[in-house]
């Protein structure tokens, strides 16, 4: 699937950002004031553990670190605080998994429309990634 856009790119704020890298950055839109998820994948390449704390984006008015999770065969999905990915490591942010909850949509998003949005790191400066918009059938 060929994409008109750059999905999943990283701008890089200084070497320390650069450490980080985002991909396959998507969000899940759906229609009217649904709640949406964000995914991707966050590897860590630097020497030290990193802490992810939150996001932000001008494209909702909320956006929230979550994990959805079973136990004995009952879904749930709950915010956390934070998540830490360990030096030369990475995190998959997938259904099913952590993920970012983004609600109260500040305008209408389609799909294939860029969604900017900024995650924020204890001790570290932010990183600000473009997560292309996909259909809910699309995981």
């Amino acid at each position: 699937m060929l994409l008109a856009t750059l999905v999943g790119s990283v701008l890089p704020l200084s070497a320390q950002a650069a450490e980080l890298e985002v991909s396959d950055a998507r969000v899940r839109v759906l229609p009217g004031d649904t709640p949406a998820a964000g995914y991707f994948q966050l590897d860590n390449n630097g020497a030290r553990a990193v802490v992810l704390v939150g996001a932000d984006s001008q494209a909702f008015g909320r956006v929230e670190l979550h994990r959805s999770m079973s136990h004995e065969g009952m879904a749930s999905m709950q915010a956390v605080d934070q998540i830490e990915v360990a030096a030369g490591g990475s995190i998959e942010f997938a259904p099913q998994g952590y993920h970012l909850m983004l609600m109260q949509p500040a305008g209408d998003i389609a799909v294939g429309d860029p969604v900017e949005i900024t995650l924020r790191f204890e001790q570290r400066e932010s990183l600000s990634v473009e997560f292309e918009a996909v259909p809910p059938t699309y995981l």
